[in-house]
């Protein structure tokens, strides 16, 4: 089994900055050591979407076209825990976010390659 823990979500004006921190643990993470963390986000009647994605061993990256540029996801092996720094927010970016983790090597955007999710943090985006 595999825990993830998200936090960092909260209230920020459009243009403002904040910061979400997912932290993995569990018996069985060692497991997912060449896979990747990912973020995606759900927004209210809406699909879970991809967002960004890192690869633990080699730091690749990806991002959706949506948040290029604004958003920076990263990585601290030691503390088995995954960052996403999210600047320039707009309305559009308030949804819950998630983090997952999946046994992919290298890095993926698809939805379905992920095996254990977070329960979310809300982040919303007042205009």
């Amino acid at each position: 089994q595999v825990q993830l823990v998200e936090s960092g979500g909260g209230l920020v004006q459009a243009g403002g900055s904040l910061r979400l921190s997912c932290a993995a643990s569990g018996r069985t993470f060692s497991s997912y050591a060449m896979g990747c963390m990912g973020w995606f986000r759900q927004a209210p009647g809406k699909e879970r979407e991809f967002v960004a994605t890192i690869s633990w061993s080699l730091g690749s990256t990806r991002y959706a076209d949506s948040v290029e540029g604004r958003f920076t996801i990263s990585r601290d092996n030691a503390k088995n825990t995954v960052y996403l720094q999210m600047n320039s927010l707009k309305p559009e970016d308030t949804a819950i976010y998630y983090c997952a983790t999946s046994g992919v090597v290298g890095i993926s955007p698809y939805r379905h390659e992920y095996d254990y999710w977070g329960q979310g943090t809300q982040v919303t985006v007042s205009s």
